[in-house]
């Protein structure tokens, strides 16, 4: 497409178009910036005409783009970005490089005022790679290319082969967290983009756009009590895994919710959704992968869409069901310490309302960096069936070490009748382990938890606690101590 056929699909209203300097000597017009209207509210957009000039960028349009970017974040409108740049004109000298430097700036001191959401169009390099990746989201479609250089570079510096789609395409992208979704094709990247500015609010001094909905929020979540049914009755029982997604499309008005990052980390889940028709974040373990387990990319995965939501006023629900961080020699060298880090710094510092459901299993440092009361949570909900402890079913050899070992030495005189014994004894305290210590009871009592929650009655009661809080809610901007980069 044109980048006029693109503002077309992103809305059928006409869009005031800021500059017209189409010039005989076409400086700043391979740029068109704009203010439109996408779901009845004004935001600012821009794309690069990459049939004038390959859409690069020289001084003129560079500081057409600053110029956008200041415009918005004084007004209060969110940015869509349609990326389609080779790079700096490289005719224009050092006055294309400037018109970069320009709008990276700009659009930097926006980040955090307002969000934008970033569509990456035909062949992008460089500057053209760097700018929208300063945006909130980033969205690829298939057959579209960006990196820091293209394939030939890397031919003639590494002398390696390799395809456009190999080197920045979609399927690097998404997997990498560069890019937060992957379409089919232009037009799915459009329709995303107007889609999901339908959960953002326009800056960071108002709410995400109300929704009013014909889905009661009484409605009771019956299929959420039999999937966990299921799972329990089956011969895996607490470690049965299963698709929170599930659960999340359950409490959701309708269904329906947007995922980001979908492609990355599918051990956890980050969405967008609606309960009542207020946005919601959801943060959610996903024991459908790797036991829902936090690797290196699902705590940055995490941490930047906690990030987000703190930012721009959006509350967060976090549904813990994992046994912990994932451990390994691979998970250390990639620094798991650090992510996990960023994880619970996100966390610890979320101004919005927040709340942490406890699906099923809680244990050690995953509970104790997840949002908790100690963490600032506002209400934590659990599961009857929940599970939380210091330790999961191998908490038993600390907790029973002596036992353990009077039985073990029994089992030895015994002989060859003593293996099935110990096995029968050493399950008899399992049983009890989980009985006496994993269990919600303690949390209960030490006030840990706020109060137990039917599977059936999940959306009631999650529903209630975000219109509580949104009520003696005011969204702002953040203020306060600036804390040191993760």
């Amino acid at each position: 497409m044109t980048v006029w056929e693109r503002i077309r699909v992103l809305t059928p209203e006409r869009p005031d178009v800021l500059f017209e300097n189409w010039g005989p000597n076409l400086d700043g017009a391979s740029l068109v910036t704009a203010v439109q209207r996408i779901n009845g509210r004004d935001v600012a957009i821009y794309g690069h005409d990459f049939t004038l000039r390959a859409g690069s960028m020289d001084a003129t349009n560079g500081r057409k783009l600053a110029r956008l970017f200041e415009l918005a974040g004084e007004k209060g409108l969110a940015v869509v970005g349609m990326n389609d740049s080779a790079g700096a004109y490289v005719p224009a000298g050092v006055g294309g490089l400037d018109g970069y430097a320009e709008a990276f700036t700009a659009l930097r001191k926006i980040s955090g005022v307002v969000p934008s959401v970033m569509c990456m169009f035909g062949f992008n390099a460089g500057g053209g790679s760097y700018l929208p990746r300063q945006g909130s989201f980033m969205i690829q479609p298939e057959g579209s290319f960006f990196g820091l250089t293209g394939p030939a570079v890397i031919k003639s510096v590494l002398g390696e082969d390799v395809t456009p789609d190999d080197l920045g395409g979609p399927k690097v992208h998404g997997a990498s967290g560069v890019v937060d979704i992957t379409v089919p094709d232009e037009g799915g990247a459009l329709r995303t983009a107007a889609r999901l500015l339908r959960y953002l609010p326009g800056n960071n001094r108002e709410l995400a756009p109300f929704q009013p909905t014909s889905d009661p929020v009484e409605r009771e979540t019956t299929e959420i009590d039999a999937l966990l049914r299921k799972a329990f009755e089956s011969p895996t029982g607490f470690n049965t895994p299963f698709d929170v997604g599930i659960i999340i499309q359950q409490i959701c008005d309708h269904g329906d919710y947007f995922e980001v990052q979908p492609g990355r980390a599918r051990n956890a889940i980050t969405a967008f959704g609606r309960i009542g028709g207020n946005v919601v974040g959801f943060v959610a373990n996903n024991s459908a992968v790797a036991s829902g387990q936090i690797d290196v990319a699902a705590a940055y995965k995490i941490a930047r869409f906690v990030r987000f939501c703190n930012l721009y006023n959006i509350p967060v629900i976090f549904m813990e069901d994992t046994t912990g961080f994932l451990p390994g020699r691979e998970q250390e060298m990639m620094g798991i310490v650090h992510a996990g880090r960023s994880m619970l710094d996100a966390i610890v510092d979320v101004r919005t309302p927040r709340i942490l459901l406890i699906l099923r299993n809680a244990f050690g440092g995953a509970y104790a960096s997840f949002n908790n009361y100690p963490t600032g949570a506002d209400m934590v909900l659990a599961l009857p069936t929940t599970r939380l402890a210091v330790m999961g079913p191998a908490g038993k050899e600390f907790v029973y070490k002596d036992e353990l070992r009077k039985l073990r030495a029994q089992a030895k005189s015994m002989g060859a009748d003593g293996g099935a014994w110990l096995k029968a004894r050493e399950a008899e305290l399992s049983t009890r382990y989980e009985r006496e210590l994993m269990n919600p009871r303690e949390a209960l009592s030490l006030g840990s938890i706020s109060r137990l929650v039917m599977p059936s009655e999940l959306r009631r009661e999650l529903g209630r606690c975000v219109e509580f809080l949104l009520r003696h809610y005011t969204p702002s901007p953040m203020g306060g101590v600036q804390r040191e980069s993760h």
